[in-house]
């Protein structure tokens, strides 16, 4: 199968030992050199719990290494070391953690009712359009500002800001605890709606994984980013 490291690799050569450095703890894995880098990343991912998708992974200060090529291309050999930069799904998640009450309200409904008037987000939304929230413009299209788009807050009321790095591919969601850098890629969904009442700003969710409880909340987003949100994210 396609998702199998086994699959990614020639059997009959031996393996060899390779140091991944992930969060200052390394982690052995053995591969043959025959093997793809799309394998390596499956090992990885198994060691780590950082997906292939948001693994940036560097060998000897090159941060581009192709996943269609074997080790041996990449010029790597018994013992080399590489470095792991990237955020495993539960450290998303984890920028904010809603009580466990709060994730039975998100729950699909048998009811479409709107997503601000659903419980879970309507205590959020009662506290009001936040102070430094950017003036929102209903029916507006307009492209993303030069500068983070902040104002904006999630699930669990915190301040967010969101920085598209565009060169490396990646929005950075930004909360007063800590920067959390996602590559746009591994976003599989952008959904998001108008608040009522308050047509000018939409509730948005970025969905990181394939459930409901992985999607990533952002209230009070300027109407007029909205649609230049959602293309820049899924690459339209």
């Amino acid at each position: 199968e396609d998702g199998d490291a086994a699959s990614l690799v020639d059997v009959i050569e031996d393996p060899v030992p390779l140091v991944v450095i992930f969060n200052k703890k390394k982690h052995d894995v053995s591969l043959p050199l025959s093997a793809k880098m799309a394998a390596l990343r499956l090992e990885i991912q198994r060691l780590t719990g950082v997906p292939p998708a948001m693994q940036k992974l560097i060998y000897k200060g090159a941060p581009k290494l192709d996943d269609a090529k074997t080790l041996r291309e990449l010029g790597l050999s018994s013992g080399s070391k590489l470095m792991l930069v990237g955020s495993t799904l539960d450290d998303v998640l984890n920028l904010e953690v809603p009580p466990p009450e709060q994730l039975k309200d998100d729950k699909p409904q048998a009811t479409k009712e709107p997503i601000c008037k659903q419980k879970l987000h309507q205590k959020v939304l009662d506290k009001g359009v936040p102070e430094d929230a950017i003036p929102g413009i209903r029916n507006a299209k307009d492209s993303l500002p030069d500068v983070p788009l902040s104002g904006m807050v999630n699930k669990s009321g915190g301040k967010v800001r969101l920085t598209f790095k565009l060169e490396l591919d990646q929005i950075w969601i930004g909360t007063k605890e800590r920067t959390e850098k996602i590559n746009m890629s591994s976003i599989k969904q952008v959904i998001s709606e108008a608040i009522e009442g308050h047509e000018e700003y939409h509730i948005m969710a970025l969905q990181l994984g394939t459930t409901e409880a992985s999607r990533y909340w952002i209230y009070w987003v300027p109407a007029q980013y909205v649609d230049a949100i959602r293309d820049t994210i899924l690459g339209k």
